[in-house]
């Protein structure tokens, strides 16, 4: 959840730098409201932005209508990078028109009940085997404990 002044009302740094880590040098695909939300493109990656606002004109991004054309934007640079996954960072709308296409989530499980009013879909544990787990209780810079988790598709 993003409060109306744009400041997501808690810290949580070590997803942040997870986050960080995950994506880094790959492409990643994001919803105009992400894109939003941001203060400029994300360093050391390729930023593509889905939107129906066909003036958006933002520098260091590619701007695109649909998702096929921004995961076929995403799949040349991650080819371009030498990468083989493209990281797709939401928001909801985003990521429920992606899931059928996901092979792989990096999932944060943040303790902690959140009033919001945006949802990752639900997925069905028939279709997904967590590969790894981690947990990080909350450090110096974090309002809450987490748990990492990837999930492949089975």
């Amino acid at each position: 959840m993003i409060g109306a002044d744009g400041a997501i009302p808690w810290r949580l740094k070590t997803d942040m730098k997870h986050f960080r880590a995950v994506t880094m040098g790959k492409p990643v695909v994001m919803g105009r409201k992400t894109w939003d939300s941001l203060k400029g493109p994300l360093p050391g990656r390729d930023n593509i932005v889905l939107t129906r606002d066909a003036s958006l004109k933002a520098p260091g991004v590619w701007v695109h209508a649909s998702l096929d054309a921004a995961l076929a934007c995403a799949e040349g640079q991650a080819r371009a990078r030498g990468v083989d996954e493209i990281s797709v960072i939401g928001g909801a709308q985003i990521y429920e028109a992606a899931m059928a296409r996901a092979e792989r989530i990096y999932l944060t499980d943040v303790d902690a009940e959140i009033v919001g009013d945006a949802w990752f879909p639900a997925l069905d544990p028939a279709l997904w085997r967590e590969s790894e787990r981690s947990a990080a209780p909350a450090g110096p810079d974090d309002d809450h404990a987490m748990v990492f988790r990837t999930l492949d598709r089975i």
